[in-house]
């Protein structure tokens, strides 16, 4: 018989195959092979992905994370989200500190890390020229993230990183539900909302960039408030059965 995981599994990777030949976007296509092509000199040594990235994680994930895009050194060289630049050290030492990630570090698809609960995908699935994305080619990945939430029916957190992410996961569920003004869900890093219609909570953080984590903007102690926010959630919610508390 097969399992519900086996086939939330199967679905995954076959969506996961489709992100991995998408073509939409020639712009990013052309620069993410650029970037592969001439690559880093640390990384001299790498056969860089250079494709668009697909998304990581546990198939019973309660929590999804949604980022911005892949970094052009970090995954768009390992061919994982997160995995290979300053902000996925971040990220995923703060994963495994709140018990989400089976390890502190991720280097590259073998280094044996897993999610726990969790999900990790991104606004864009190709590395950006200056991390920024146009807005058309925000649209053509957003179907993905739709199947993505069709196929991880166990979501009930969604943990923005940045403002990109954010409006992205409003403008997803404000697209299949009726919602109140945009007004009522200023972005500020610590807040949640919970949407009306069922859709999962909305927990914020700015994203956890370079930038941001040198200059102080974000650090590891504000991005673990919003952690243990996301944790007392979901415990909550099993608390109550698996009905999404307001």
């Amino acid at each position: 018989m097969v399992t519900k995981r086996s086939d939330r599994h199967r679905d995954l990777e076959r969506l996961n195959r489709r992100i991995i030949s998408c073509e939409l976007c020639p712009r990013l296509r052309s620069y993410c092979r650029k970037v592969a092509l001439e690559k880093r000199r640390q990384y001299r040594d790498w056969d860089y992905w250079g494709k668009p990235v697909p998304g990581f994680g546990d198939p019973e994930a309660e929590l999804l994370i949604l980022g911005l895009a892949p970094g052009a050194h970090g995954s768009n060289r390992t061919g994982r989200m997160f995995t290979g630049d300053r902000s996925g050290d971040f990220l995923y030492r703060a994963l495994f500190e709140a018990g989400f990630a089976s390890q502190p570090v991720a280097h590259d698809r073998q280094d044996g890390l897993r999610l726990r609960h969790c999900y990790i995908t991104a606004a864009a699935r190709c590395a950006p020229p200056a991390n920024r994305p146009r807005p058309e080619e925000l649209r053509n990945c957003r179907s993905y993230l739709e199947r993505e939430f069709q196929i991880l029916k166990s979501i009930r957190a969604v943990l923005v990183l940045g403002r990109v992410a954010f409006d992205t996961y409003l403008d997803w569920a404000a697209a299949r539900g009726k919602l109140p003004p945009r007004s009522s869900f200023p972005f500020k890093h610590g807040a949640s909302y919970a949407l009306p219609g069922g859709f999962p909570r909305l927990f914020v953080s700015y994203h956890p960039s370079q930038q941001n984590t040198q200059t102080g903007r974000l650090t590891a102690e504000m991005f673990q408030r919003v952690l243990t926010e996301v944790r007392r959630f979901l415990a909550g919610v099993k608390a109550s059965g698996g009905s999404v508390p307001a």
